[in-house]
């Protein structure tokens, strides 16, 4: 496996010259960059002159990760050559959230299943159930490949999403990427870092990702409670308080997952999150721990080596929720250092921040789950 990264600012352009030093042509470019770059001619028209022969995959994001290095509308494209691994392409179009489960199977399909070991999915990051788009997925692939991926983002803002394949990035879009061959090696983890606080509150009533009461009393209502004085910023702050849910008969939390809150109603005192909220599930708020956040990154790190079993990752993508790079702030970097740290020198590091993470919740597992505030971490070596 070979690869080669750089990255575009406003300010200074491309950190490289636009000739490759790859003598093998990269079969994949990751491309991760703010909505307006990735979403326009320019960006995609340079990188597809520099790799005429390549699949390039554009996804926008709310931030960009490079190296341990994390910046804000910008580019970071990285093109990587797998001597022993082919690859499979899916791609489909959402119409609305409501199609997510369906969506996910038609998408499954698109990839043929004879040496498929593992795959990888971008979605869009605002007009999709992640919950039901995973259901979809892992309900067709067989339950021997794994699969991680995650929903892109739009910065702080919520307002438009977009992932391309070979074209510009456009806006309700998802794509699906097969890995194929025997000597590759996928190792991933994924981890949070988030405390919770206040009662265990029961969901009384929603639908879908929809969130309507909670012990039977409107759930926004409840929500502003908690949060005092920070409601005044909603959604927007809502990102600093997910809620942590698990399933009624799931006495021991081991399968406990965290949602984060995407849009309120006022009118219905409702809340929108990136994942279902199943009607008898137990709920509880979450505040920020920063220790606890860095620690979660290395702890990602550290599954993904589990995982891997074998050898070093030469490639390692990293997906963390905005909600974490929202509260590390200017100490965002903490997290991906710890990353470093644990995977080695030798792993090329690229990676977003999303709105959604998609990763098994173990290391011993395959299928995924939809995850919110997590750090996820795939990495890839080839024997």
């Amino acid at each position: 496996m070979k690869s080669e990264q750089r990255r575009w600012e406003q300010s200074s352009g491309w950190s490289q010259p636009l000739t490759t030093k790859l003598e093998e042509i990269p079969q994949l470019v990751f491309v991760f960059g703010g909505s307006s770059l990735v979403s326009t001619e320019p960006i995609f028209n340079q990188l597809k002159q520099l790799y005429p022969k390549s699949h390039i995959l554009l996804c926008s994001t709310a931030g960009e990760i490079i190296n341990t290095s994390v910046t804000d509308n910008s580019v970071v494209a990285t093109a990587v050559y797998f001597s022993k691994t082919s690859f499979q392409f899916g791609q489909v179009e959402i119409p609305q959230a409501e199609e997510s489960y369906e969506v996910g199977k038609k998408l499954a399909k698109q990839l043929p299943t004879q040496d498929l070991i593992h795959a990888m999915v971008f979605s869009d990051g605002l007009h999709v159930n992640g919950t039901a788009l995973v259901k979809g997925l892992t309900e067709v692939l067989p339950n021997t490949v794994s699969v991680t991926g995650g929903l892109v983002g739009d910065g702080s803002d919520f307002k438009h999403t977009y992932v391309g394949l070979d074209e510009v990035a456009k806006e309700k879009n998802i794509i699906l990427i097969g890995f194929y061959g025997q000597s590759l090696k996928v190792g991933y983890g994924s981890m949070g870092g988030w405390d919770s606080f206040g009662p265990e509150r029961i969901i009384t009533k929603s639908k879908d990702n929809v969130l309507f009461e909670l012990d039977g009393k409107p759930a926004l209502t409840l929500y502003k409670e908690y949060l005092g004085e920070k409601a005044s910023g909603l959604p927007g702050t809502g990102l600093l308080f997910p809620l942590s849910i698990r399933l009624k008969d799931d006495i021991e939390k081991k399968n406990e997952v965290v949602r984060t809150l995407l849009a309120v109603d006022e009118k219905t005192q409702s809340m929108t999150f990136a994942g279902d909220m199943p009607e008898g599930a137990y709920a509880k708020l979450m505040k920020a721990n920063f220790e606890r956040l860095v620690e979660g990154a290395s702890g990602a790190a550290g599954l993904t080596k589990s995982s891997l079993d074998i050898g070093k990752p030469e490639l390692a993508i990293l997906i963390s929720c905005i909600g974490r790079k929202l509260v590390l702030k200017e100490r965002v970097e903490e997290e991906t250092e710890a990353v470093r740290s644990i995977l080695g020198d030798l792993a090329v590091m690229t990676g977003f921040y999303s709105y959604g993470e998609i990763s098994p919740t173990a290391p011993t597992e395959k299928q995924c789950r939809l995850h919110n505030q997590t750090m996820t971490i795939t990495t890839f070596m080839e024997e």
